[in-house]
């Protein structure tokens, strides 16, 4: 399940680079800023099912509000000659890295927590071992 976003990143990703065409100068601002809205929804989505609060209905309603908002933001700054993309960059840019921080976080913890119960069983399989052969020397 939590690989599903990341691959369609992967996917989307390649597809751009794979893509032929060009995008006009005044355009890129926009596309920018709505590809950087729509990161930040794929890593808020991959932390939410590492939390298991992941909602699909949640999620694909904020990533395209979220690449609308940011690309009217852009637009609307470049109308109004304030540079609004950058606040949108900022708010979202922060937010990549804490998500980040926080899937990094649950997947250490995870991998700490997978390595303490494989240590655990075996430690109770060599008890267990050690007591069958122990019974058996004195059965015999």
């Amino acid at each position: 399940m939590i690989l599903i976003p990341l691959l369609a990143l992967a996917i989307g990703v390649a597809l751009g680079f794979l893509a032929r065409g060009t995008i006009s100068p005044g355009f890129g601002v926009y596309l920018g800023v709505a590809v950087i809205a729509g990161v930040d929804s794929v890593f808020g989505g991959t932390r939410s099912v590492l939390e298991g609060k992941f909602h699909t209905d949640v999620f694909a309603s904020g990533f395209f509000a979220n690449i609308i908002i940011a690309f009217f933001l852009a637009w609307f700054g470049d109308r109004v000659g304030v540079d609004l993309y950058f606040a949108a960059v900022l708010v979202m840019g922060w937010r990549i890295f804490t998500n980040l921080s926080l899937i990094r976080r649950y997947l250490l913890t995870r991998y700490h927590d997978y390595r303490e119960q494989k240590r655990q069983q075996s430690e109770h399989n060599r008890q267990r071992a050690e007591g069958e052969s122990a019974s058996s020397s004195l059965a015999s």
